[in-house]
């Protein structure tokens, strides 16, 4: 049989001392607020009804998917501008065999003048390689 001061210890470990169980976005709201130091975690604990022990584990959480995220978008943005060089590359080379086919048809060589020396070179060793 349970003593009256029994039953008091374990009321709130029945009741999960109280604290609510919060969605992904409250958390990350949450998150956000303690980590832009809008306020503090103590704060944050009482205001949200939170166990500070849960938002320190949220914080470890969401700084880890963070990281993933920002890694991500890095990845994403190589493979843009990788698919980006390879666009203008080839921009580059077309254009290039525009000024070659010109410069055979017309003798007039022009990318000489005009052009930055390295150009210049590149549509050169094409024009040898076309003649």
């Amino acid at each position: 049989m349970k003593t009256e001061k029994d039953q008091k210890k374990s009321e709130p470990a029945e009741k999960n001392q109280g604290y609510v169980r919060a969605s992904y976005a409250l958390k990350r709201k949450i998150v956000d607020l303690v980590s832009n130091g809008r306020i503090s975690k103590n704060a944050a604990a009482k205001k949200y009804n939170v166990s500070r022990s849960s938002l320190d584990y949220w914080m470890k959480k969401m700084s880890t998917l963070e990281e993933k995220e920002t890694t991500m978008s890095k990845d994403k943005e190589l493979k843009k501008l990788r698919e980006r060089i390879e666009e203008l590359e080839f921009i580059k080379d077309f254009q290039q065999d525009l000024i070659v086919e010109y410069e055979i048809e017309t003798g007039d060589l022009k990318s000489k003048k005009y052009l930055p020396e390295q150009l210049a070179k590149e549509i050169e060793q094409k024009r040898k390689k076309a003649q």
